[in-house]
Order: structure tokens, then sequence, then C-alpha cells
């Protein structure tokens, strides 16, 4: 079933109450590329062309040209647009070209460190790292393991937390990696906003000092959603210049853009159905007709409640597939974690 058809289908349940408040298509987009100012290694290019990433978008090829220049860059394009190219690949130049160079790259979640980290070992080991030199360091990183991080790791994936509290403190134990720090990536930079996002423009300065202070001044390359103030966010998240690379080249299919309003139960008193409600009976319809879905809450008790919400619903519905929807939070165990999100990229969960 297609997007359009689904919509149709929405309109045509007992439930369905005019939720629909505004919907417009995105049609499907071809794909641009452009070349590099100058080529590639040929071992970097023979994997970029065996995953099936070469040749690069145009978006791609600016960032690397741009980093290459030596400018800090932020990439403002859409999502799957192919973002982490545009660090990965100045980053594996660096470290070809040379033996020393490091890199560390921020994640909002460990979910996504965790994802970047299968992507880079499939991608790029053994044939031009080792697996042991690419590593994510967090909370869920064994302390055993630790040591050999610090030691071996020449891409460090982490978070912001992490960065506050075991890095930067520990300075000293850092240093290999502080004093031969060529990049900082900080990607799903539009998260950091706010409040939030005041503390983590604090991290990335006291970062920025140490980094001094062992003698580095490496180069920052943000990505982000696409946002309308990307190069004046990123000055005021790292506290330095930007240059801004937001000609999305990237191919994508056809989509719909949909507004979807609780309808109102109680005129008197203007009050709506609840949006948890309306998220999980959305979801459990996606997941019914075999569309892969993931809803996104606020807290982790309204991530249970409405797994649980959508389980027995599904068991109503179609019993086989609420064995195929698991709930993903904080506070579960890094086995549990580790296990939902193999399970999710293998095609077991919807």
């Amino acid at each position: 079933m297609d997007t359009s058809a689904f919509l149709r289908h929405l309109t045509t349940q007992p439930t369905y109450s005019g939720q629909i408040a505004y919907c417009e298509p995105v049609p499907p987009r071809e794909a641009n590329f452009a070349e590099l100012d100058r080529p590639l290694d040929c071992n970097l290019q023979d994997c970029l062309r065996e995953g099936g990433l070469f040749p690069l978008y145009t978006h791609q090829a600016e960032a690397v040209s741009r980093i290459r220049q030596g400018s800090n860059v932020m990439v403002s394009t859409s999502s799957a647009s192919g973002k982490s190219l545009c660090y990965n690949i100045p980053v594996l130049e660096a470290i070809l070209a040379k033996a020393t160079s490091r890199a560390l790259y921020l994640f909002p979640t460990k979910a996504l460190a965790q994802d970047q980290l299968s992507g880079l070992r499939e991608l790029f080991c053994p044939h031009l790292l080792r697996y042991e030199q690419v590593a994510t360091f967090d909370g869920d990183t064994p302390p055993a393991e630790r040591p050999e991080i610090r030691k071996q790791a020449r891409i460090v994936l982490t978070n912001p937390d992490m960065l506050h509290i075991g890095i930067l403190p520990n300075h000293g134990s850092w240093s290999r990696l502080l004093r031969h720090l060529s990049y900082v990536v900080v990607d799903e930079a539009h998260v950091y906003r706010g409040v939030f996002g005041s503390h983590v423009a604090l991290v990335l300065r006291r970062l920025r000092r140490l980094c001094r202070l062992y003698g580095s001044t490496p180069q920052f390359i943000c990505c982000s959603a696409t946002i309308d103030n990307p190069g004046e966010h990123a000055q005021k998240l790292v506290g330095l210049p930007f240059t801004v690379v937001d000609n999305d080249g990237s191919p994508h299919g056809g989509k719909e853009f949909v507004f979807w309003n609780p309808p109102i139960i109680d005129e008197a008193k203007s009050l709506r159905r609840s949006a948890n409600s309306e998220a999980a009976n959305l979801f459990t319809e996606l997941v019914s007709h075999d569309i892969r879905a993931l809803t996104f809450t606020r807290t982790r008790r309204l991530t249970e409640l409405i797994y649980n919400y959508s389980r027995q619903r599904l068991a109503e519905l179609s019993p086989p597939h609420a064995r195929r929807i698991k709930a993903y939070r904080a506070g579960y165990l890094p086995e549990q974690r580790r296990q939902i999100e193999q399970e999710l990229f293998n095609g077991q969960l919807l």
C-alpha cells in the first residue's frame, strides 16, 4: 500500500473525524552529482564505489571540497541525503595521509552512535581501518575496554554527556586523541537548542580550550536537518565561523507531508482527543498494513504507554504484528538496546 492509498484508508476508519488538516504531496527528485576539486585516494574511492556511494551528490562534493580548503562546514540537507559521507571522506583522507590523525564524532544518542559505528566498520574495515580503530565510548562501554579505546581508536564516537563527564575531566588520559585531533563532527546539530544547546555549546568550548592546550586546532563539521539559520546556529554552537552547504543533490521518492490534528471532543471546554492516543492509533494502522514506522515520544513513560496500547491493539487486529514492535528508550540495559537495534536494522521489527 502506497502513502496515498494509506491516507485514503485512514479517512474510511470509524475513528476518523477530519484529522487531516493539511496534506501536500512532495514530488520525487532525481539525483544531482558533482566532481571533487581533486581525486580521492584510490583505496578510499574503491571502498565507496563498492558500497554504491560513488559518484558523490552535489552537496557531498561541495562539503568535502570546502573541508579540504580548511573551512568549518555546516551541512544542512534533508534526512537520508548521505550527510555522513560529508565528514567520513575527509576524516578517512586525513587518517590515510597521517598515521597519527584522530577524529571525534558526537551524536545526541547512543543508538545513532551504534548505527554509525556499524556503517563505518562495514564500509571501511578491514580495508582502510582495523576494527579496533573505530569505537564508541559512552556509558555502555565496558570499563575493561576503555583503556584500549583511548590507546588505539582513531575515530571515537560518543555523545556530549560522555564528552563532558568522561573525556574532558580526564584529558590527561586522552592526550593522544586531543593532541592529534584533526576533526570534530557534530551530527544532528539541530537537536542542540535551548538550554540543552547552551550546555553543549559550553562543552564544545571546553573541548576547544583543551585542544589548544595540547597543540591541536581541529576543524568542525556539523550536520543538521534542513533549518532556516544553519550558519548562525553552527557558529553559536561551536563559537567559530562556518561555511554552509545546503545544495541538496540527493534523490528521493515522492512523499506526502501531512498535518494531523486531533479532533475536538468537547467544544465547550475546547478539549481535543489525546495526541498520544492518535499517535498510537496511526502507528498500529501502519504496522498492521506492513508499513515500517517509528513513533517518537518525549518521555520514557509515554514510550511504554504507547507501546503497551499499540501491542494490545495489534493483538486484536493482527496477532503476528504484535510481536514485531518494541519499545526503545533510555533506561534499558545496553544488551537490550543492541538487540532491539539489530532487530530493527535487519527487518525483524516493523
